[in-house]
């Protein structure tokens, strides 16, 4: 035994236990088992929280965005990146971008950006 005793719950499958004079009323009261068990309630409708559209691209900040780079121009790392894209080395791109970012998600949507900056300036 070893002093260490294991302690088992056992569970009791319980049926609802209310009366109904009634029988007509059966059907307006909630199910004891089943899919459709419990207590009856009507579903509300309740409106998004704030939280749910966090870290949503907004107007205003896309535009102070865009400006800043139209401005600044590409980071030295990004020059790179498209450099090897315009040669065609798409996986050398993905391999820098990912070794400056960190992970390989963030790595693919930069070189997609930096892809879509070389489509622009084709144009």
């Amino acid at each position: 035994d070893g002093g260490h005793r294991i302690r088992r719950r056992w569970k009791t499958c319980r049926t609802s236990s209310t009366h109904v004079a009634d029988p007509s009323q059966q059907d307006a009261m909630a199910v004891a088992v089943g899919l459709e068990r419990g207590h009856q309630v009507t579903k509300r409708d309740n409106k998004d929280r704030v939280a749910r559209r966090k870290g949503a691209l907004g107007k205003r900040t896309k535009f102070v965005r865009d400006l800043v780079r139209e401005v600044a121009g590409l980071a030295p790392y990004e020059k790179r990146i498209c450099e090897l894209l315009k040669v065609g080395k798409d996986k050398r791109a993905l391999k820098v971008a990912k070794k400056k970012l960190g992970t390989h998600l963030r790595a693919k949507k930069k070189r997609e950006d930096c892809a879509n900056i070389l489509r622009k300036a084709r144009k």
